[in-house]
């Protein structure tokens, strides 16, 4: 009796270890602690690659005759000898005697697109320059400035002349990165959110299936209906998440949590920010989930649903990294692509959002998504009734002779 149970148990154990063993679920188990790794490092260079390119700071400067090119050409020697970081310099005007450069109105201009955006500028000349640009920048710079424009000079003994300070309270570039910024953490909490309840449609039909549930279902109503039902019911079970999270950290705050850092107010200000926000989530939740729909409708087995996740999941994060990196991009076509592409539309419109405060392109990118969510469901739904739901007898010439030569001869 006893060697009859060791017996059982030792078949059991053996089939399951081989069915985990020779899985494509294995696999993903083996190197599942990796991706943790690999997600972090992927963010931190994304992350600091935007930062880079979003926050390159430069430099202008307007001085008489060929001052500006001798600064120039002294920056690009010292630069390589000095620790920290030493902007760009570029010459933005030749002055002639007696001729004037607003440097202010400079500043507070968005410039051209193409052109770099200015941090600072310097006038004046190299025995009396005078730097202008905002506090942080004017404290952070002066003393570079003073040794660059010292070693620009006349040869013979250094002196170090005396930068005349000309603080103001913003800048163009300054406003630019800080809207940035506001741009990338929409693009991080919309990714947050989707990427969390997303992934819940992908094991939808599994029961159902399992259940034959899903026959009765495709022989009563429409099967686009049926995917889109499904889809905007885990929409709704989602809204009810984030409204509960959303009421918890408010509870939270309220005690006494930390904020977060505040961040600069978006271009079309944070009510509609916050409602275009709202907006392009949905549409995000759509857009994936109706994808995860059509991938987990194929899946017969929980066992497949978890195999499909991890691929799934990758998409999602490259998705994001795509939106995040033509975020730094503005004007080129890996801008114009992650705004087109129905999938990163969403992540892309919404940094638009704090970035401009035209609002018509919101409502053609809305109307866009919505067509290719109807596009998915109705593409989904076909594909799932072809391969999921066929029934019947064969069909087509072959299905003919065989049911003519199975007929009796009369």
């Amino acid at each position: 009796m006893l060697r009859s149970h060791f017996a059982a148990a030792w078949v059991i154990m053996r089939r399951d270890f081989c069915a985990v063993i020779f899985s494509k679920t294995f696999i993903f188990f083996l190197i599942g602690p990796l991706f943790p790794v690999f997600i972090g490092a992927m963010a931190a260079a994304v992350g600091s690659q935007v930062s880079r390119d979003i926050d390159n700071p430069v430099i202008g400067i307007a001085m008489p005759a060929h001052q500006g090119d001798s600064l120039v050409a002294a920056r690009g020697s010292l630069a390589p000898k000095m620790s920290g970081f030493v902007p760009e310099y570029t010459v933005l005007a030749r002055l002639e005697p007696g001729e004037t450069f607003d440097a202010r109105t400079v500043l507070a201009s968005k410039g051209v697109k193409g052109a770099p955006q200015l941090a600072a500028v310097i006038t004046g000349t190299l025995e009396k320059p005078v730097l202008t640009g905002s506090s942080e920048r004017v404290d952070q710079w002066r003393g570079q400035v003073a040794l660059i424009a010292a070693e620009a000079g006349a040869p013979g003994p250094r002196s170090y002349p005396e930068v005349k300070e000309d603080k103001i309270a913003t800048t163009a570039a300054k406003q630019h990165v800080d809207l940035a910024v506001t741009a990338q953490a929409g693009q991080v909490l919309l990714f947050l959110l989707t990427m969390l309840l997303a992934g819940m449609v992908l094991s939808n039909l599994v029961e159902e299936k399992a259940n034959k549930i899903i026959e009765v279902l495709a022989a009563s109503i429409p099967m686009d209906a049926l995917f889109l039902g499904k889809l905007f019911a885990m929409l709704a079970v989602s809204l009810v998440g984030i409204a509960v999270w959303g009421s918890v950290y408010g509870m939270l705050m309220l005690a006494g949590m930390k904020s977060i850092p505040l961040l600069a107010t978006p271009a079309v200000g944070w009510p509609m920010f916050c409602v275009l926000g709202f907006l392009y989530f949905a549409m995000a939740y759509l857009l994936l989930g109706s994808l995860f729909l059509s991938i987990g409708g194929m899946a017969t087995t929980v066992r497949e649903v978890q195999t499909l996740s991890m691929p799934v999941t990758m998409m999602q994060l490259m998705v994001f990294f795509f939106a995040s990196y033509a975020l730094a991009r503005p004007g080129t076509w890996i801008e114009t692509a992650s705004l087109v592409f129905p999938v990163s539309s969403p992540f892309a419109m919404l940094a638009q959002a704090a970035q401009s405060p035209v609002l018509w392109p919101h409502l053609v990118a809305l109307v866009w998504q919505a067509v290719w969510v109807g596009v998915i469901i109705r593409v989904g739904a076909q594909l799932f009734r072809r391969t999921v739901m066929k029934s019947g007898p064969a069909r087509g010439r072959r299905g003919w002779f065989r049911r003519a030569a199975a007929a009796p001869a009369r």
